[in-house]
């Protein structure tokens, strides 16, 4: 056997004795599928996993996470969308065998298809004259996201061209003139300092919300002040002698709000050694031991005010006060600016988006508000649903988290000293030893303090 054999087949051992380790159980929780894993320990291995979960609609409810020496033992509590245990046998296997395949096997993403990637300032038909841009230009929308936050927009949109269908690389003098014509309507008028981005690239691996967070978070959206009445409480305390930051959230449960959190952490640079994540009614409570990637602990006033604003930056991005208004027909060409103008000029102003097209049908998910960002009028909803088709499009309440079933009695009751927050809005004592005993009694590390 050659030499550059041996080194390949010992490569493959190696992969294979890090492959992560994926037990589902369905006996330890009476409300809830149990997801443990097991894995070398290395950079963002943490978010990928959480990434896969909720890429599959999967709530996690409750977790525990922890590194031990170069290894990682992590617990995640599941359900489905309507809070129910996770029965079906294939979608089992699905999980276990994307787990253990996600760090060696990439997916083949969107190829084909042209990527744009928009950061500017957001006012009221942005998006409409975005995509009636888009529709000038003969591209044709496949996928898209968008978010607005702080004033801000960032937004990805695969396109194909409408004739040939193929991705627009074969033309870079059409490329820059669509560059150059987003770019204009993304300019900022308001003497905003960040500077409007465009970005074009083709096929690629990116998933969209993980880089929808790193344009916002490039952008500096976080920068503006938040509302203290509705903020995320976050806190971020030092244990010198053990040299960790501990992070503490207190919000809103919802759907993706850990991955929300742990892509913030990762994208910047912060390492989670322990975590214990939880959810009591409607509140969710997140704690994190964490080191930046350089092995400290925050070491400063700054740095501390800024993972703060950043985390809740993270948090509210994905929470829209508006109507979601779900759109599925026939795709056509220009279908997507027509829908949004009609969105314009009804006073409308569309704070996120979803859209995904699939064997010629279109299936749009619009989050809108009035001007102000304020609850629509019922009747401009009507007024719009009139003039797209009634048939085609329907108004839908954001996913009620009263619907889950309730958390086990054991978390009934929340102690005492996580209850309330201070005027000023901190999370009053950390987790602490809590956490760490119940990452011990499960086994997940060889001490507590």
């Amino acid at each position: 056997m050659e030499l550059s054999d041996c080194s390949n087949e010992y490569e493959k051992l190696v992969v294979r004795m890090n492959m992560p380790r994926v037990v589902i159980d369905n006996g330890v929780c009476p409300n809830s599928t149990v997801v443990k894993i097991d894995s070398a320990r290395s950079p963002g291995i943490l978010l990928e996993s959480v990434q896969l979960l909720t890429d599959m609609n999967l709530w996690i409810r409750k977790a525990y996470i922890s590194s031990d020496g170069k290894w990682n033992m992590d617990v995640f509590h599941v359900s489905d969308l309507n809070g129910n245990k996770l029965t079906d046998e294939n979608l089992i296997r699905y999980i276990e065998k994307s787990i253990e395949t996600s760090h060696y096997t990439k997916s083949e993403g969107y190829t084909g298809l042209t990527a744009l990637e928009l950061t500017g300032t957001d006012r009221v038909g942005l998006l409409s004259e975005v995509f009636a841009v888009l529709a000038d230009l003969s591209c044709d929308v496949v996928e898209a996201k968008a978010w607005t936050h702080n004033g801000r927009i960032a937004s990805m949109i695969y396109v194909k061209d409408r004739n040939s269908g193929t991705p627009l690389d074969g033309d870079s003098d059409r490329v820059q003139r669509i560059e150059g014509q987003l770019r204009n309507l993304l300019k900022a008028d308001d003497g905003y300092q960040n500077d409007t981005r465009t970005c074009v690239s083709y096929g690629g691996n990116t998933h969209m919300e993980r880089r929808l967070h790193q344009r916002m978070f490039m952008d500096r959206d976080y920068e503006k002040k938040f509302d203290s009445e509705t903020s995320p409480i976050v806190s971020v305390q030092n244990l010198p002698k053990r040299g960790y930051s501990v992070v503490n959230l207190q919000c809103k449960d919802r759907m993706k709000l850990l991955f929300d959190v742990v892509c913030t952490l990762t994208d910047m640079a912060y390492i989670v050694f322990h975590a214990a994540i939880r959810t009591v009614g409607e509140t969710a409570f997140l704690e994190f031991y964490v080191r930046h990637s350089d092995g400290n602990p925050v070491n400063s006033e700054p740095e501390r005010q800024r993972l703060i604003q950043c985390l809740q930056a993270a948090i509210e991005r994905r929470t829209v006060k508006g109507v979601r208004l779900e759109l599925c027909t026939a795709d056509r060409p220009g279908l997507l600016a027509e829908v949004t103008r009609t969105l314009r000029e009804n006073g409308s102003n569309i704070a996120r988006v979803e859209i995904s097209t699939k064997d010629g049908i279109a299936k749009n998910v619009f989050y809108v508000t009035d001007a102000n960002g304020n609850l629509i009028d019922p009747e401009i909803i009507k007024s719009i649903r009139e003039k797209i088709g009634i048939n085609d499009l329907s108004v839908k309440e954001q996913f009620p988290i009263s619907c889950r079933v309730e958390v086990e009695k054991e978390h009934q009751q929340e102690p005492e000293n996580h209850q309330g927050h201070n005027g000023g809005g901190t999370v009053l004592v950390s987790l602490g030893s809590l956490v760490m005993r119940n990452l011990y009694q499960l086994g997940l590390i060889k001490s507590y303090f």
